[in-house]
């Protein structure tokens, strides 16, 4: 049984690379770059379990990637996420890298694995070349180090260390300040962190994301309710016949939250949004849209259009599609001739013929945020 267990931290807020999406999300081919690196590592095992951790509202995304990954929810840091990792390690050994170091290659890995029983931990280095001045004094650079991952460390050890009250930027600090034994092995320039924007031209070996368009249906009805107010693609339509729901009811945003969701494999509006729960009671459908919007740009998407198709004898629609239009395009950010909005009746047929509710039906189209040409 392998005696290493392999962990990627990736529930970082990535507020460095200040980027349209996640850094941890941006595709690579078909990829993001958390499964890129994770899978990247894997060819160096064999590892007993990986453990990739996640922020809170991107883990249930994660997890419908793999399901021979184990997913833990991050904390507040580097520290906190790691800790909640490490309850999951059963092995005497465990490797930990950082979901933004996509491009470790085997070489660096091999020197890491060789000095595993040496060492309670081993840290891959660069030598630094340039003239280092610390604090308006030169200092030998000789002396200095730059510090890459995965690190290698006794497992029980490094859970020890991580109690400390202290915020550790990286295992090896943590170690050492137990007065563990660090070994330091040559790393590699390749091996760089991506953090900011500028870092992705030194990256060769990430490839551009995919030009995939994603096709995603979305599909919901509501019956009536008296003494409600009527919201529908995101317009008030009627003072006091609304539809009957946990929230607001508009059936236009929620089948476009479907299709949208649809599109990038996300699941569905009550995997998001259930209506058990009261934070969701009466509302505004408006604003559960946007977060669906600011979440599939955190994990790497682009919204191209959306097509919406309202059923309704009652009540008339032609006269408010365009006022729709603006104001869903206004919250996909998109041209508002990227939205289409249709009306139709299903010509007396049914509840809808009855005039006992409304259905909508929705297509949305979305593709890769291309951070290769951004």
């Amino acid at each position: 049984m392998p005696d290493l267990t392999l962990v990627i931290l990736g529930a970082g807020s990535s507020s460095r690379f200040n980027g349209h999406a996640k850094k941890q999300w941006l595709r690579i081919a078909d990829e993001p770059l958390w499964l890129y690196a994770t899978h990247n590592l894997l060819c160096y095992g064999p590892f007993d379990k990986v453990i990739v951790t996640a922020s809170k509202d991107e883990i249930a995304y994660a997890r419908k990637f793999s399901n021979t990954i184990t997913f833990v929810e991050g904390g507040e840091s580097r520290q906190d996420s790691l800790n909640n990792a490490l309850l999951h390690v059963n092995t005497p050994y465990v490797i930990v890298s950082d979901s933004a170091r996509a491009c470790v290659d085997e070489a660096m890995m091999q020197r890491i694995l060789k000095a595993k029983e040496q060492y309670d931990c081993v840290v891959p280095y660069l030598p630094v070349v340039d003239t280092v001045v610390y604090e308006d004094s030169t200092i030998e650079r000789e002396s200095v180090k730059l510090i890459q991952t995965p690190q290698l460390s006794q497992t029980a050890l490094l859970k020890q260390a991580l109690l400390s009250p202290i915020q550790y930027t990286d295992d090896s600090s943590a170690i050492k300040a137990m007065g563990g034994k660090i070994g330091y092995v040559l790393g590699d320039i390749k091996a760089k962190k991506l953090t900011r924007k500028e870092d992705i031209d030194m990256l060769t070996c990430l490839r551009a994301p995919s030009n995939t368009t994603f096709v995603g249906s979305g599909f919901d009805v509501h019956s009536f309710e008296d003494g409600k107010v009527m919201m529908l693609g995101g317009v008030e339509i009627h003072p006091n016949i609304g539809f009957k729901a946990h929230s607001d009811g508009d059936v236009a945003i929620h089948a476009l939250i479907d299709a949208l969701l649809g599109a990038s494999g996300a699941g569905d509006i009550g995997e998001l949004f259930p209506d058990t729960d009261m934070r969701y009671k009466n509302c505004d459908s408006r604003i559960l849209l946007k977060e669906v919007c600011t979440f599939l740009q955190k994990v790497g998407f682009e919204i191209v259009h959306c097509d919406i198709t309202i059923m309704a004898e009652f009540p008339r629609i032609g006269v408010h599609k365009d006022t729709m239009r603006f104001c869903l395009a206004h919250i996909l950010n998109i041209a508002p001739q990227h939205v289409n909005i249709k009306a139709t009746t299903t010509e007396k047929l049914g509840f809808i013929g009855r005039k006992e509710g409304v259905g909508v039906s929705a297509t949305a189209t979305l593709k890769y945020y291309d951070w290769k040409n951004a």
